[in-house]
């Protein structure tokens, strides 16, 4: 945001040396990005009169000229009555006009910042020309050049009603300025900041003086009648619209702006158009509400509305662009379709024109979101966007519009010519928040002061904020353009910005010297990465977005997945459901890449649109850990991926101290996670003896393989890790010493029929020989092998080893065999296991 030291002089006694100024902007406003001294740029540059205007003696298109300064320039040739001579070379150069004339010495503003060229007294064909009549181009106004800059001495200027010759040029015009560049993210929350008059409150207060608005924006304002130009405004979307003003004028007259007015906007980095735009634009930095004007007899069936924009409408734009609209979008339409996308820009088929002669003014309000948004979604930024998306008060519009209307009177003439629209759920309102009750004490508390509650009403005041005190309870009503005070917190940043940050007591605060206490889930994800690094795999940090290509090679619904309003890339579409998708999309590039077996693991958080939004109404999350291991084809790799999975598995959860349990998948129709996975060869996780969920182990479909080309030899599992914390916190697991005695070890082979599940006869086995020894035994219970021979499919070897030791004998082979031989009968019993 530029701030004028000039605009803020019209409205503010601050009289500050520029460095003091910019350091105190520095510290209670905003961060300077950088100071610009106009004056320096105009510096010696004078209006003179053309008094006299020959042709030159020898060139058919220079003339000589005899201005008058006022005999103010020193150092230069004169005649004897005190008169300049200048060759100029311009079209338009005549006896009697003023002009700005760079005398020797001075610097052509152009060429400032690039080569500067400074001009001298030389000859022109033989006639000596005493510097140069500047164009509107080497002034730096404009780029035009066809012609030198016409100065009207009849032309009204802010700075000085009467232009006579040797008037500094820069003075009368207001190019002597110091323009402060102020970081525009400091001023997010505050919208009235936007504008030159926000800026001159701010300034007045952080300097400690009373700042008073001007009537205009004051007072209630009162529009004239007037008849003519018959209007129709209508507001349907006043949910998105609060308010809606709009002003027809007959009889104006579009032309060029005044140069006090060009001048004006050129020192805060605007470009001048014609006089009506200009004027819209001057308020608009003015007051940081934008405005805008429309060619009344441009607009068909002379109706304005403002409304959503309807399925596959266009507008074509200032910017000479067409847009398809968006049904979020809000629009200005009349009676045949858009014409201009609302609180964004304007459209080229109803702007102001030099043949205009009847407008229409609009000062409108539009929901900062949703012109955001609409901005986002077309790329079309703009300053009056700038302004509309931090949420202008629709409280100042009427006196905006008015203000509005006396300044087109004042530079293109015209009158009034029709009722004042004020539509919206608005109007009548006096405040835009209810006032705000606070205490000198919790202020002081939050800041380290220790003012009186006078002192902050002082503060507050000069800002013009209503205060009412009782004893140490302030009652704070703020102004109708603050948007942004509405806590007891708004007000301590008012008071601390305004007393002075810098001021503030730098104490550092006292922090405990205690060790923090464990985080748990941060504890478990460094458990988890350490034990999976040392088994070999290595961790991937992904995006938490995917394609929505990658979710249907998957096998999962991309309509559960959150859709990304605005992502990244057209690559991140959709919020993952959970972390397997983005492994396995990693596992075909390594293979090309020459690693042959490895595993990945990724810790991250996944959503879907099946389950309810948390108690704060967001989605919820899931902290999840998937694994994935592949082998090269090229390999030989005995047994099956599944087991190398689970293997994997089950050394983490040992990690915790936890034994695992793994029941087969009737249909992935009742396990949703399973998606990917072949569920005939893939399992549930469950903590032994419970029925805690962990996740999902096992191998993929044959079409998530050729989608993805991934190796036969390729298998992984995804758990929960707010399931293996509390798993993990209620595992009983404590240390045992080592038993002094050997172990012994023995096989039992059991031929069960073939749809007999491994998981019951292991069960089965493990509960005869656990409930069979004393608390001073140690038994283990491992699977070796599952044979089943072709020539008998109906039946299957299940082979286990069983482990046994004693903490206060060496155990014989005989009383090992009597446990087994009291297994393989309750297996016989059961499942009409035989023992070979």
């Amino acid at each position: 945001m530029k701030l004028s030291l000039n605009w803020i002089k019209q409205y503010t006694s601050v009289d500050l040396p520029v460095a003091e100024l910019v350091e105190k902007i520095g510290a209670q406003l905003g961060e300077v990005e950088g100071v610009e001294n106009l004056g320096e740029k105009y510096q010696g540059i004078v209006i003179a009169r053309v008094v006299k205007c020959v042709d030159h003696p020898d060139a058919d298109r220079l003339h000589v000229c005899t201005i008058d300064d006022g005999g103010i320039t020193p150092d230069v040739n004169r005649d004897e009555d005190g008169h300049v001579q200048v060759v100029c070379g311009a079209p338009n150069v005549r006896e009697g006009m003023l002009v700005a004339w760079l005398p020797p010495g001075a610097t052509v503003p152009d060429s400032v910042g690039k080569a500067p060229f400074v001009l001298e007294a030389r000859e022109l064909r033989g006639v000596v020309s005493n510097g140069m009549l500047a164009s509107p181009k080497e002034l730096a106004l404009s780029d035009e050049h066809d012609g030198i800059l016409e100065i009207d001495a009849d032309e009204w200027s802010p700075n000085q009603k009467d232009i006579k010759p040797g008037a500094d040029f820069a003075k009368v015009f207001g190019l002597d300025d110091h323009i402060i560049d102020i970081e525009n993210k400091m001023f997010t929350h505050r919208p009235d900041l936007f504008g030159e008059l926000g800026l001159a409150r701010e300034v007045a207060g952080i300097t400690g003086q009373q700042f008073a608005s001007p009537a205009w924006y004051n007072d209630k304002p009162e529009f004239p009648g007037g008849d003519g130009l018959p209007l129709e405004v209508i507001n349907e979307a006043p949910e998105v619209v609060p308010r809606l003003m709009t002003l027809a004028m007959k009889n104006v007259t579009v032309k060029p702006s005044p140069l006090w007015l060009q001048c004006a906007l050129i020192s805060v980095g605007a470009k001048p158009i014609n006089n009506v735009v200009d004027a819209t634009n001057y308020i608009m930095l003015l007051t940081a509400q934008p405005t805008h004007a429309y060619d009344y007899d441009k607009l068909r069936g002379h109706k304005l509305v403002a409304r959503l924009a309807k399925p596959e409408e266009q507008v074509a734009l200032l910017n000479h662009k067409s847009y398809k609209l968006d049904t979020a979008d809000i629009v200005i339409a009349d009676g045949e379709g858009p014409i201009g996308l609302g609180g964004v820009m304007g459209g080229g088929d109803s702007e102001v024109s030099d043949s205009t002669t009847n407008i229409v003014l609009e000062c409108a309000n539009f929901d900062m979101y949703t012109v955001r948004r609409s901005s986002m979604r077309h790329g079309v930024f703009t300053d009056a966007l700038t302004r509309f998306n931090k949420g202008q008060s629709p409280l100042q519009n009427d006196h905006v519009l008015h203000l509005l209307m006396q300044s087109v009177q004042d530079v293109a003439g015209g009158e009034v010519a029709g009722p004042v629209a004020d539509i919206g759920d608005v109007a009548g309102r006096e405040w835009v928040h209810p006032p705000v009750p606070v205490t000198a004490e919790f202020i002081n508390s939050r800041l380290g002061l220790a003012l009186s509650a006078e002192e902050m009403k002082k503060l507050l005041v000069n800002v013009e904020f209503s205060i009412a005190i009782d004893s140490d309870k302030l009652t704070i009503t703020a102004p109708f353009w603050r948007t942004d005070i509405e806590t007891r917190e708004d007000v301590v940043e008012e008071v601390g910005r305004l007393y002075g940050f810098d001021k503030l007591p730098q104490t550092l605060p006292e922090r405990s010297v205690l060790p923090a206490a464990e985080d748990p889930p941060m504890a478990l994800k460094n458990r988890v990465r350490l034990q999976l690094a040392r088994e070999g795999a290595n961790e991937v940090l992904g995006y938490s977005f995917v394609h929505g290509d990658l979710l249907e090679k998957v096998g999962q619904d991309k309509s559960q997945a959150f859709t990304i309003g605005n992502a990244l890339s057209p690559d991140l579409q959709y919020y993952r459901l959970s972390l397997t998708p983005s492994l396995l999309e990693k596992i075909h590039p390594n293979i090309k890449a020459g690693y042959d077996e490895f595993a990945l693991f990724e810790i991250g958080k996944g959503h879907n649109l099946q389950h309810a939004d948390d108690d704060d109404g967001l989605p919820m999350e899931f902290e999840m850990l998937d694994v994935v291991y592949a082998a090269n084809d090229k390999l030989t790799k005995s047994g099956a991926a599944f087991y190398t999975a689970c293997n994997l598995l089950i050394n983490l959860a040992a990690e915790f101290g936890l034994l695992l349990e793994f029941r087969p998948i009737a249909s992935e129709e009742d396990y949703p996670v399973a998606k990917p996975y072949d569920h005939t060869r893939s399992a549930q996780v469950f903590v032994k003896g419970t029925d805690l969920p962990l996740g999902m182990v096992g191998e993929y479909k044959a079409s998530v393989r050729r989608a993805l080309k991934l190796p036969k030899h390729t298998a992984g599992f995804g758990i929960g890790l707010s399931q293996l914390l509390q798993a993990s916190q209620q595992s009983r697991a404590s240390y045992a010493p080592i038993p002094r005695f050997p172990s012994v070890s023995q096989d039992i082979t059991l031929k069960v029929a073939a749809d007999v599940k491994y998981s019951d006869l292991y069960n089965e086995i493990y509960k005869s020989l656990t409930s069979s020894h004393a608390n001073n035994v140690l038994a283990m219970l491992s699977p070796v092998a599952v044979y089943q021979s072709a020539d008998d499919s109906a039946h299957k070897n299940v082979t286990l080893r069983f482990k046994t030791t004693s903490y206060d004998k060496t155990l014989t082979d005989a009383e090992v065999a009597a446990q087994l031989d009291a297994a393989a009968a309750a297996a016989r019993d059961k499942f009409g296991a035989e023992r070979i």
